[in-house]
């Protein structure tokens, strides 16, 4: 499997009228967009979520490995909470939604400082902006790869971009597609479900049943699958060419 651990494609991210910045705690790894240098919020809000869900897994430790949905926890903390929901919709273990989770509890607690945040963690994304975003789809070495933008209007966000990938990053897959990319008001969600058409993608006939699984998901949007030169999109989305 090959890596990007050094996440390269951020240094072709354009974030015109915002402040960006990095920051790392641990395994979370974000860049973040926002009307002024919030650095130190950012981490601070990161050192919560991850003290929530470390806590949980301490106390819980196959929450962290199991590839089932979790049950439901009145007791959790409301990133684990998030968590369960969210991959119990997409059929996988609640640690497929964790980057997605994360990236959206940061922002949505940068948006009391901002009124605009865009938090990428790991290819997961949690977007507030004023005005409309191109996310670029990255697919390894697929001749589609950042070829296709997903275009975000003002009216669709909060939105959550997440994807997914079996030949891209580090992340546990069980399929080969090189992008799944999803569409959800939910970033764990889209983050969870990503995982789990990856999972289902291991040949050109597989692409349309994805879709078709996807659909039936609730609060996904629309997404994308990329698999080598072939691909197919579904749902409330507007792709265009980069």
């Amino acid at each position: 499997m090959r890596q990007y651990e050094k996440r390269v494609y951020r240094k072709r991210i354009a974030a015109t009228g915002l402040v960006s910045f990095h920051v790392a705690v641990k395994e979370t790894d974000l860049w973040v967009g926002a009307d002024v240098m919030l650095e130190q919020e950012t981490r601070d809000l990161v050192l919560e979520q991850r003290r929530h869900l470390e806590t949980y897994i301490k106390a819980h430790p196959d929450f962290m490995t199991t590839l089932l949905p979790w049950d439901d926890d009145p007791y959790a903390p409301d990133i684990v909470k998030e968590m369960v929901e969210m991959s119990r919709r997409a059929g996988v273990g609640p640690m497929a939604a964790v980057a997605g989770a994360i990236a959206q509890h940061v922002g949505e607690g940068l948006l009391k400082f901002s009124r605009q945040a865009i938090v990428e963690n790991g290819g997961d994304i949690f977007l507030h902006a004023l005005r409309p975003v191109t996310v670029s789809i990255f697919a390894g070495t697929s001749p589609l790869s950042e070829k296709l933008g997903l275009f975000i209007p003002v009216n669709q966000m909060p939105v959550g971009v997440c994807a997914s990938s079996g030949t891209v990053g580090h992340s546990l897959s069980l399929g080969k597609a090189d992008a799944v990319c999803l569409v959800s008001p939910s970033a764990a969600l889209a983050d969870a479900a990503a995982t789990a058409l990856g999972n289902r993608v291991k040949n050109y006939s597989d692409l349309q049943k994805a879709a078709a699984f996807a659909q039936h998901v609730e609060g996904i949007l629309g997404g994308v699958i990329i698999l080598r030169e072939r691909m197919t999109a579904w749902g409330d989305i507007e792709l265009v060419d980069l």
